[in-house]
């Protein structure tokens, strides 16, 4: 870790916003990974296009972007933030089974945009729950994380 301190707690030890005013626009990138583990059959029939409630990927993937520009009214002290960029993957991973999302977030602006594409991650993965639950309740959310971000004081991360 190379700054050990929480930037979202103030000199009191209280939770706060962090002050952005002086800081430089610079173009920041983030991209972020996830899985929804599942039976076989489960990805088979996502895979044909057979779930009741529609089309998985599809609606996922929107589910996913729509999560992202939504990141500053569900995490408290997120700052809301001019998007240009957010695309959401979603590829079927028979040998997992289940399914591996992928999301990538670019702005130019004053603070980093790795939540806006953990939550578009994490909203998609929710959204393929949903909408196969009613086939398959041992479906798992698991590994979600960022894989990589750019711009910004902190410059270029890539995950281990």
């Amino acid at each position: 870790m190379s700054d050990a301190r929480l930037t979202h707690l103030d000199a009191g030890g209280n939770a706060s916003m962090v002050d952005v005013g002086e800081k430089d626009v610079t173009r920041r990138q983030a991209t972020a990974e996830g899985l929804v583990l599942m039976a076989a059959e489960t990805l088979e029939m996502i895979r044909a296009g057979a779930a009741k409630k529609g089309d998985v990927i599809s609606v996922a993937r929107i589910a996913g972007i729509m999560g992202a520009k939504r990141t500053h009214e569900l995490i408290p002290l997120c700052h809301p933030l001019p998007i240009e960029k957010i695309v959401v993957e979603i590829e079927l991973e028979p040998a997992l089974p289940g399914v591996r999302v992928t999301a990538s977030a670019r702005v130019s602006g004053k603070t980093g945009i790795e939540m806006e594409a953990l939550t578009a991650v994490s909203v998609a993965c929710l959204t393929i729950y949903d909408m196969a639950k009613a086939v398959d309740r041992e479906m798992t959310i698991t590994g979600i994380r960022l894989l990589e971000k750019s711009g910004g004081r902190s410059g270029h991360w890539t995950a281990s």
